[in-house]
Parts: structure tokens; C-alpha cells; sequence
């Protein structure tokens, strides 16, 4: 047999699954620069989400609610655990922190303007308090960073909520990172820092190192503010069940549960898809350390990363959360990655939906950017209307599914709602397995 028949026989080349085409493009590009890659936005890697998870909704054996014309209400109060003040928003779902520095000032300001049309709170993010975000916004959760990036006690006062970020569910247990191109004259101003220099923020509080400290450093925020002020604790998804408990311990009115999916302005890729857990692995864990410790009615759970409609709302709410918080969701309702600015994606060597170099500072939709000329782009006005409708729609979702499963308010869904499309989901969420009674892991449970 000559070679031309034996390679004929052989069979046909086929790549490997563990060295593909994009494993081994970052070893030459690493090989190249002696740099690792950086980037913003979530994790890119295929994670157990909440599509995997499916309402079974009401037929014989449930009573659904009649349309729009029986009442599912869907307020909720924050932080009335210890604060005189506690803050009573029309809708489950919260904006999340996102700084001004990794924003643009209009874009912050559209977040504040869509958050009180519907009623809700949005959060100031690393670098401090602008007045345009504080003036348009009806609430706003002032969060208090490792970094001390334009804390002062002043705004302490004039926010409506403090929240200590511990971590954060894209980079649990790493530092913010916020590149020389983005510290303009008045991001500069405001965290004290040199015009055009790159920052990195600490990965933990340097005045204490645990639980302890935490609720000293927490009794200080309340002495500051006349006790005013809910506290908020964020914390990456690491080690929920803990880490709720330790918050707990430690004094907190809510506790913000941000998992893997979450996003960030900027951060080491490899950080972005291999450290923390999914977000639907977080929730029960939190929810079962407030159950053990006699909490649930006291302390408010609000949850993030990756919730981007009111199928995931409802879900989140089903698994025990009172609350949610959007952040990347936010950003697309108030124009980021729009396919109008496709020609100038192409020409960043990217594209509309996949654009997350956020930190070089040249996002052609002006969102991510301290450039003024692209900042110009977002008209805050109607980008925070956008938001607001986007609020909207999102609520009047989780509200169909509500009323479908016989509830006549969104905190009033509970697991038994639920089953999983996938054994890995059921394991996370502690629900049954579709067609089954089977909950992977929990004893008593046969299929």
C-alpha cells in the first residue's frame, strides 16, 4: 500500500478538546507579551444557570391567579433589621454598584434617572458619590470599598444605604482594576489619585481582618449616619453558606450575594473564569444560613450575576432571595454594545455583544469611557427611560409567572414552584429533577 491509500485510511484529523483553537491562541499571545490578559464583563464559559431551571406553572392541582386583573404585588422594604430608615422600593430588583471611572458621568446618570422611575435604588460602585448620581437618584446605596476610593463622611450621610463590598462574584478575593486611560482630571480628583496613572484597587479592607473588625467598622458607619442608614454586606460567591452567616454575625441588614456570572469593569481573565461559583449554587447555601441562625424575616438577601429577565427574577425570588440586583443587564438597556456602532466595534478588532476591553477606555457607545467626545453619545435622559422600561418589562414577567403559579405576590414564590432541566441544576437549587422526585444529593429522594 503506498502513502497516497494509507492516508486515505487514516482518520481525519480532529482537534483537541483541551488544547483548542482558543486555549492556543492565549499560550502564543502569553508566550508574545509576558502579560497576562485583561478584560471586563462576566465569564464567557458555559456554567449551570437559571435556564435550567422551569416553573411547572398551575393546571389541576394549582390555582393560578386570573391575569392582570387580580392583583401580584411586588414591593419590597430593605434593611429593616437595625436602621431607622430602611428603604421600601417598588420592585424587586436593584441596580448594582458600577463606579464612575469604569462609567461615564451619563451613564451613571441615566442608571439613577431609569432606577426612580421604577422605584428602585441603583449604587454608587468604587470612586465615590457624583452629584448628577446622587440628584437623580431617589435611592442610592453608597458602597463602601476596600479601596477608600472617595469615601468621605459627607456622602455617607447623604446616600440612603452603605453597602461594604467584601467581594465581588466575578473576582472573589481580587482587586479592582482601573486603567490610566480612564482617570481623567475628575476621576482623579475625586479618588485622590495622579491624572493618568493605572490603579488597582486592595482586594481587602486594611483596617480589619475579619467577622470581628467588620462589626466594628459596621457600629462606626452607624454611629456616622444617626443609625439611619441599612447596612448592606456584598460578598462574592465563594463560600455562601458562611460567608451570610459571618455578615449576619457582624451586624448586617442585607446581605448581597454576587455570583460567578456577575460582571466587573476590569480584571485578570483567568480570575473571570476560574474563580467563584455559579450563581445558582449560591442561593440555598445563603438561604440556609439564614434559616439556621432564626434571620430570614430579619435580614434581606439580594442576589446577582447574570440575571437578565423576569424568568430570572422569578427564579431567584423562588430559591429564597427577597431581591435581585442587575449591573451588565443595565448597561445593554442603556445602550451599551449597541449594533448601531457595529462599523467602530469592527474597527476595535471586535464586535456588538462581544466588546469587554471596558477598561481601555474607548467604548464607541460612550458608556465605558471617559473620553468626552464618546461620552457625548449617551443622552442621559433617554437612556434612563430605556432602563426604566426595561424595569418595567422584567417586572410585569416575573409577575405572569407569578400569577401563573397561584401567587399573588413575587415574594411569595418558594422552591416547591420550581424543577430542574438538568442534574447538575437540581443538585444547585435543591429542587426536583423534571418528571421526577428526585433531588440529586438530598436523602429520601428516589427517582
Amino acid at each position: 500500500m503506498d502513502e497516497k491509500q494509507m492516508n486515505k485510511r487514516r482518520t481525519p484529523a480532529k482537534k483537541s478538546i483541551i488544547f483548542n483553537d482558543d486555549v492556543n491562541a492565549e499560550i502564543r499571545r502569553a508566550a508574545t507579551t509576558g502579560i497576562y490578559s485583561i478584560r471586563g464583563g462576566g465569564t464567557k464559559r458555559a456554567l449551570p444557570h437559571f435556564d435550567d431551571l422551569v416553573f411547572p406553572g398551575a393546571s389541576m392541582s394549582r390555582y393560578p391567579l386570573e391575569g392582570y386583573r387580580e392583583r401580584c404585588d411586588t414591593e419590597i422594604v430593605l434593611g429593616t433589621r437595625f436602621a431607622k430608615n430602611p428603604i421600601k422600593i417598588n420592585i424587586p430588583i436593584t441596580i448594582a454598584g458600577m463606579s464612575f471611572g469604569a462609567l461615564s458621568g451619563p451613564a451613571k446618570e441615566a442608571l439613577g434617572r431609569g432606577a426612580t422611575i421604577a422605584g428602585t435604588s441603583t449604587t454608587t460602585g468604587d470612586g465615590g458619590m457624583t452629584d448628577e448620581e446622587r440628584n437623580h437618584s431617589k435611592f442610592l446605596v453608597y458602597q463602601y470599598l476596600p479601596s477608600r476610593y472617595g469615601m468621605n463622611p459627607s456622602d455617607l450621610r447623604r446616600c440612603d444605604a452603605i453597602e461594604i463590598v467584601v467581594g465581588q462574584g466575578a473576582k472573589p478575593g481580587g482587586g479592582g482594576m482601573l486603567l490610566g486611560q480612564k482617570i481623567s482630571n475628575r476621576v482623579a480628583q475625586m479618588r485622590c489619585l495622579p491624572e493618568g496613572i493605572d490603579q488597582r484597587s486592595s482586594c481587602r479592607h486594611p483596617d480589619w481582618t475579619g467577622p470581628d473588625d467588620l462589626e466594628i467598622k459596621i457600629l462606626e458607619l452607624r454611629e456616622i449616619t444617626n443609625w439611619e442608614k441599612p447596612i448592606f454586606i456584598k460578598v462574592g460567591g465563594a463560600r455562601p453558606y458562611f460567608d451570610t452567616s459571618l455578615a449576619i454575625k457582624a451586624g448586617a441588614d442585607v446581605v448581597v450575594l454576587d455570583g460567578m456570572q456577575g460582571g466587573t469593569a476590569a480584571s485578570q481573565d483567568v480570575f473571570i473564569d476560574h474563580v467563584g461559583i455559579p450563581t445558582l449554587a449560591c442561593i440555598r447555601p445563603a438561604v440556609d444560613a439564614l434559616n439556621d441562625l432564626g434571620m430570614r424575616e430579619e435580614v434581606q438577601l439580594i442576589v446577582s450575576g447574570g440575571i437578565r429577565s423576569g424568568a430570572d427574577v422569578a427564579k431567584v425570588l423562588a430559591l429564597g432571595a427577597d431581591a435581585v440586583s442587575i449591573g451588565s443587564a443595565a448597561l445593554i438597556a442603556i445602550g451599551d454594545n449597541d449594533p448601531k456602532w457595529e462599523t467602530e466595534y469592527k474597527e476595535l478588532g471586535t464586535t456588538a455583544g462581544a466588546f469587554d476591553d471596558w477598561h481601555l477606555g474607548n467604548d464607541p457607545a460612550g458608556i465605558t469611557t471617559q473620553d468626552p467626545e464618546l461620552m457625548k453619545r449617551v443622552d442621559p435622559i433617554k437612556a434612563g427611560e430605556r432602563l426604566a422600561n426595561y424595569l418595567r418589562v422584567i417586572t410585569l414577567e416575573a409577575q405572569t409567572i407569578a400569577r401563573a403559579s397561584g401567587k399573588s405576590h413575587l415574594k411569595n414564590l418558594e422552591p416547591e414552584d420550581l424543577c430542574a432541566l438538568t442534574v447538575e441544576a437540581a443538585a444547585m437549587a435543591r429542587v426536583p429533577l423534571a418528571g421526577t422526585n428526585w433531588i440529586p444529593g438530598k436523602d429520601g429522594y428516589t427517582t
